[in-house]
């Protein structure tokens, strides 16, 4: 009844369309499935067949170093028995046995056999026969042996068989006997025993096996391929005479497939040889024999696979997150376009915004130069309203030399009419002296009142002071104040400006005059300079009363002057009672990476200290 009322509530043409439009959609689905799907296996098989590829090709390299090595030490091996065939060739009782003299010559050769390993050793006469022999058993006639042939030809013969005489693989190294006329007249045979050779590395991997040139294995590190044969119905002359026919046994069943340029051989049936693997094959002419190796490749189909599997693993996680990045996109599609229109509009707000902060900042800017020349005017200001504070001493001090030179004139005057010439001079030089004190006084003022605005220089801290002490010797004086200081005897060259830290000094000292003007007791300024590592610190010490709130007296327009019916406190900062002196100082210390401090001292007054950095191409002495 539910779903029958749902019908008649939803149109038959909506509920038709959104049916559609669900298959259609989930029709899309599959075949994007599918096809990825389809992708993850050829990109798995892709990289499969590549990692396959690759790990064959390291194989290859590997197996054909295994290859080349077990082939130089089986050649090795034999090579050793072949020189030795060469030198008892040219042994003299060998020699002797062949003219018919064998004293002696079957215990050389017995003797030469163990000491060597050599399974027996033969001396042959031009016909084939056996004249001596290590051994000491059998005597068979080893003409038309391709051995032998070639030994009589006068070049050294190798030949490989199966001897009933001995009943086991033998190795045949026939070396030529020259007589001293020149022709061969017989050949010295070392026989080799394959067994020892074999023994040393049977079983080791990989598998190898050394053929000869009818398909034979002769030699191997498996013991079950030895005489297998290519081909099994030998019956030339060569086989009959290496291998009798009941020794043969046909080869393993194998089949080959090229995979790019590498024979990979499918053996059935053999225990010991992989059954999977790389077939490699190296000539060895010189013992006429073609060196093989079998590769177990389980490792690289092993690789491949993994390989393989993580391709599917990544290409899987990948399209998992993409399809969950599709679907989460699909959801926040809408919500994109909802937040498109906010977007716009608060981007609108935004231009406007930053239109307003753009036009702020130009006005911050603006201001930001306004007060710094405002700064720097008033730096100047300070010093001009210092300058105007000492105008009435330093006018005191210029009168008193301007009067001293007129007196001297006068006197120089009468004395000149009279004709006494040294006093005269002695008058002159006093009055060059008062010219010179009051060049240097207003030289001082002149260069104080200047604007300066050099980066940091060297100064001479000592000149410095005396500048400064010269400018406030007159308010010293006439205030009854004493400055204690003892100027360095050599110059003490500090990191600052010369002007600058004028200003900064002669706030310091005026201050501490401003600090102890009106009292009774003993009035005086102590000023000490003391060098600390790289570093000069200078004191300037008062007798006043000390300060009221030493946090703040850098603070900007604070102040303690003109306070209870004209009783003059420590300035702080003062400048003219504007609370500014010692917040320019702080300022122009900074400026030069320096550091003011002030503090009460303990024996009464206020204490303030510059610290600034010591030049490196001066000395400081206190």
């Amino acid at each position: 009844m539910l779903f029958a009322s749902t019908l008649r509530l939803w149109p038959l043409d909506s509920l038709v369309s959104s049916l559609a439009h669900m298959l259609n959609a989930l029709h899309t689905h599959i075949i994007a499935v599918v096809t990825f799907l389809v992708m993850v296996v050829v990109l798995s098989a892709g990289g499969g067949w590549l990692g396959y590829m690759s790990a064959l090709d390291q194989l290859e390299l590997r197996g054909r170093s295994d290859l080349a090595l077990a082939a130089d030490r089986l050649t090795g091996e034999l090579l050793r028995y072949r020189e030795l065939a060469v030198l008892m060739a040219d042994h003299p009782t060998v020699a002797a046995t062949v003219d018919g003299d064998g004293n002696g010559v079957a215990e050389l050769l017995r003797v030469t056999a163990d000491k060597t390993g050599s399974l027996d050793i033969l001396v042959v006469s031009v016909a084939g026969r056996e004249l001596a022999s290590a051994s000491g058993n059998g005597a068979e006639n080893h003409a038309k042996q391709p051995y032998f042939t070639r030994a009589m030809d006068g070049a050294l013969g190798v030949f490989h068989l199966v001897q009933r005489r001995y009943d086991q693989r033998t190795f045949l190294f026939a070396s030529p006997l020259f007589s001293d006329a020149g022709p061969v007249i017989g050949a010295v045979i070392v026989v080799v025993d394959v067994n020892a050779v074999e023994a040393v590395w049977r079983g080791a991997r990989p598998t190898v096996f050394f053929t000869d040139e009818l398909g034979v294995t002769f030699i191997s590190n498996r013991s079950e391929m030895v005489f297998m044969a290519r081909e099994v119905g030998l019956t030339n002359r060569s086989a009959t005479a290496e291998y009798a026919p009941d020794l043969l046994r046909p080869f393993m069943t194998h089949s080959i497939k090229d995979r790019g340029g590498l024979a990979i051989w499918t053996v059935l049936g053999q225990r010991y040889v992989p059954r999977a693997a790389l077939h490699l094959s190296l000539p060895l002419p010189v013992i006429q024999m073609t060196g093989e190796a079998l590769l177990d490749v389980a490792p690289a189909q092993l690789l491949a696979r993994l390989q393989a599997g993580v391709v599917a693993a990544i290409c899987l996680a990948f399209g998992a997150m993409l399809f969950l990045a599709t679907e989460r996109r699909r959801t926040l599609a809408d919500a994109n376009a909802k937040l498109e229109g906010a977007v716009q509009t608060r981007t609108a707000e935004l231009s406007h915004a930053n239109a307003e902060l753009r036009h702020e900042v130009g006005e911050r800017t603006a201001t930001e130069a306004q007060l710094k020349k405002v700064q720097s005017d008033l730096v100047q200001a300070g010093k001009l309203s210092a300058l105007g504070q000492m105008s009435a001493g330093i006018s005191h001090e210029l009168n008193q030399p301007l009067m001293a030179i007129r007196s001297y004139a006068e006197n120089a005057e009468s004395y000149l009419e009279r004709g006494n010439i040294d006093v005269v001079g002695q008058n002159l030089g006093r009055i060059a002296d008062l010219s010179r004190r009051m060049g240097r006084i207003i030289r001082n003022l002149r260069s104080f009142a200047k604007q300066e605005s050099e980066g940091l220089t060297d100064v001479d801290l000592r000149s410095v002071m005396v500048a400064v002490l010269e400018m406030t010797q007159a308010r010293a004086k006439s205030s009854c104040v004493q400055i204690v200081w003892t100027a360095p005897k050599t110059p003490l060259i500090v990191r600052g400006g010369e002007v600058r830290l004028q200003q900064v000094v002669l706030n310091l000292v005026t201050n501490a005059m401003d600090a102890m003007e009106g009292q009774s007791d003993l009035q005086h300024i102590e000023i000490k300079i003391e060098k600390i590592d790289a570093r000069v610190n200078l004191s300037v010490r008062d007798t006043g009363p000390g300060l009221d709130e030493p946090d703040r007296i850098f603070d900007p327009f604070y102040t303690t002057k003109q306070i209870n019916q004209g009783a003059i406190n420590h300035d702080g900062v003062g400048q003219n009672g504007m609370g500014l002196g010692l917040s320019i100082s702080y300022g122009l210390v900074q400026s030069f990476g320096g550091m003011i401090r002030g503090r009460n001292h303990p024996r009464g007054g206020a204490i303030f200290t510059v610290t600034l950095d010591a030049s490196l191409s001066g000395e400081v002495s206190t």
